[in-house]
């Protein structure tokens, strides 16, 4: 038997046993958050956004935890995305995965980093929503294919998340 033979006899099923425990383990996952809430319905009509832009949907990880990717309701996919920032909520328009909408009432801060969830890209080069998804707090990483956009996408988030009526502590929504 020669080297090239046995060297892809020693590869294959250790390529194979390496995909088999990602499986399992994105198979944990998912049973691990099995309590995270159905995300919001998607606006039928959302109107005219008022800031847009193109680029990649990074992933949505616990609030303050970068790594800890959501794996229910494909959040934790990474896809090429659109988003459209609506005064009644932003919308992650996600090719290969499910859109993503999050009404203005549950953003709560928006804000630049230079990673999350295996992306790591120049400083400020993301942009990183918060949000709150029933009881659980998400933040939610998106980078525009093109920099000079992020500065309009950005600040329209901010009067966004500035202007949304905010619920009622007491009332439990």
């Amino acid at each position: 038997m020669d080297n090239k033979t046995l060297t892809l006899l020693i590869t294959v099923p250790l390529i194979a046993v390496v995909l088999g425990l990602i499986w399992v383990g994105w198979r944990s996952r998912l049973r691990r958050q099995s309590d995270v809430e159905r995300l919001p319905a998607l606006p039928e009509a959302p109107g005219v956004p008022l800031g847009s832009a193109e680029g990649q949907y990074v992933a949505s990880t616990t609030a303050g935890d970068w790594l800890d990717r959501i794996a229910v309701h494909s959040l934790g996919i990474r896809t090429n995305a659109v988003l459209n920032v609506y005064p009644h909520g932003v919308l992650f328009d996600r090719s290969g995965a499910p859109a993503v909408y999050v009404p203005a009432a549950d953003l709560t801060a928006v804000r630049q980093e230079s990673g999350m969830a295996g992306k790591f890209v120049e400083k400020d080069g993301l942009l990183v929503l918060s949000w709150k998804l029933g009881s659980h707090e998400l933040d939610t990483g998106f980078r525009t294919r093109r920099a000079a956009e992020k500065a309009h996408l950005y600040e329209s988030l901010q009067q966004l998340i500035s202007a949304a009526p905010r619920a009622d502590p007491h009332s439990g929504k």
